[in-house]
């Protein structure tokens, strides 16, 4: 009984302080520049995306319907923790409400969500066109499309609405600080002042429905398109199809593998420098490249960019 009394007593925590990713002023100022760049550059880039894939008829294609979904996506995913970055390291602590923390960690893990099924429903995209072109206008009309859309949109959040419910109804009695420059939820279980047991299991619970689900889905569409392309008679035929995943493979394995190495461990992870430069692969770096990785070598895109710079 004077257990139970004195843990009402304590004073939950109100707000959270972000460590952000360097104390140093001089690298703050540095890093500030870099970052505000990259942030305006993956707007600019995935807007650029939207614009193009919106305007012209040829790349009104599934292909293309679902790479206009995840520049989307990438806009909305930074957009969640790029300005908690940015704010830390213009101040050398940053200050979170428990409120707006707990709404970054529902955002951010709806987001993640998303961007997993919504890679492999790409993939899945390209196993069609590949393995079964014949059937790909069937398989893929624009009904199936919207709803594997829609399912990425809607899973995402379904899922984190239970996992967020269980991380806010947890106790912080102190201390406060977060090793991070955005609300993760690793570094919050950390600072729960009362058993997390079921919070861990929902959290593992949902890294495999989502996280390895979506992989399994993925690998299994590039298996079945490994056995289809060494199975082509000839050479540029096998260099052709793959050269029309290779983008998506790329994005995918290194998001996959950052992601997987951090959330898919049940117990509380001590919040490291290393976990946080990882984060900034997934949450920065991956978000900048995509575009680069998904156009660079796409005809189509550069006949659309063309024409559109041409008309202006």
């Amino acid at each position: 009984m004077e257990r139970s009394l004195e843990l009402a007593n304590v004073s939950r925590v109100q707000e959270f302080i972000l460590l952000g990713l360097s104390s140093s002023q001089d690298v703050r100022i540095g890093l500030f520049a870099v970052f505000m760049t990259l942030y305006l550059l993956i707007l600019l880039e995935n807007t650029l995306i939207i614009y193009l894939i919106c305007s012209h008829r040829e790349l009104q294609k599934p292909m293309y319907f679902f790479l206009g979904n995840l520049s989307c996506l990438e806009m909305c995913y930074v957009s969640v923790t790029m300005p908690s970055l940015l704010v830390g390291l213009r101040s050398s602590l940053h200050h979170v409400s428990f409120t707006a923390c707990i709404i970054q960690v529902f955002l951010f893990v709806s987001l993640i969500g998303t961007k997993c099924t919504l890679l492999s429903s790409m993939a899945y995209d390209r196993y069609v066109a590949i393995c079964l072109p014949l059937h790909y206008p069937l398989l893929m009309r624009p009904q199936v499309c919207l709803g594997l859309a829609m399912s990425s949109w809607l899973g995402g959040p379904l899922v984190s609405v239970v996992k967020t419910s269980c991380i806010a109804s947890l106790s912080y009695c102190g201390p406060n600080v977060l090793n991070h420059f955005f609300c993760d939820v690793s570094p919050l279980l950390n600072l729960s002042c009362t058993h997390v047991a079921l919070t861990e299991l929902v959290d593992f619970i949902s890294a495999i429905f989502i996280f390895c689900g979506s992989l399994l889905i993925a690998l299994a569409s590039y298996v079945a398109i490994g056995r289809a392309v060494f199975r082509m008679p000839s050479a540029t035929a096998r260099c052709k199809a793959l050269s029309r995943c290779a983008s998506h493979l790329i994005v995918m394995g290194i998001f996959y593998s950052v992601v997987l190495f951090i959330y898919s461990r049940p117990s509380r992870i001590e919040s490291t420098d290393l976990n946080k430069m990882l984060s900034v692969i997934y949450t920065v770096a991956t978000p900048t490249c995509s575009p680069i990785i998904y156009c660079l070598r796409n005809k189509e895109v550069h006949a659309a960019l063309w024409k559109t710079l041409h008309l202006r």
